[in-house]
Formats: structure tokens, sequence, C-alpha cells
């Protein structure tokens, strides 16, 4: 099974725009974080680690104006 096959809990910010312009994040076990286009929900995955994922939000929250 590919990381988009699971049954995972798609997720997205509530800051998110109402066009459907959206990242979806789903948490997964084993430590990963799969990441897709909500415009394009069967299509590709990126796949993460949980640790990377969580630099990247970091650096996003603290550039200015988060």
């Amino acid at each position: 099974m590919s990381s988009g096959e699971h049954h995972a809990s798609w997720r997205k910010s509530s800051f998110s725009a109402a066009n459907g312009a959206c990242v979806e994040v789903a948490g997964l076990p084993g430590r990963q974080v799969d990441v897709r286009d909500s415009k394009k929900p069967a299509g590709d995955v990126l796949v993460v680690s949980a640790d990377e994922w969580g630099r990247f939000v970091s650096s996003i929250k603290a550039e200015p104006g988060w």
C-alpha cells in the first residue's frame, strides 16, 4: 500500500482559503506525515518524516507575520 492509499484523517489549516487551494496533511503510524494538494486528493502524496515536518512548520512560524 502506498502512502496515498491509506485511510488517513486528512486535515488542513483553519486559515485555508475558500477556493480550495490548500495543502492537506495526515499523520501516519511510523512517524511520517503525508502532504497532498486539496485540489487533487487522488494525486501524488509527498511523504516526510515527522521531524522534517516539525522543522518545516517551525520555520514558517518564525517568519514575520505568522
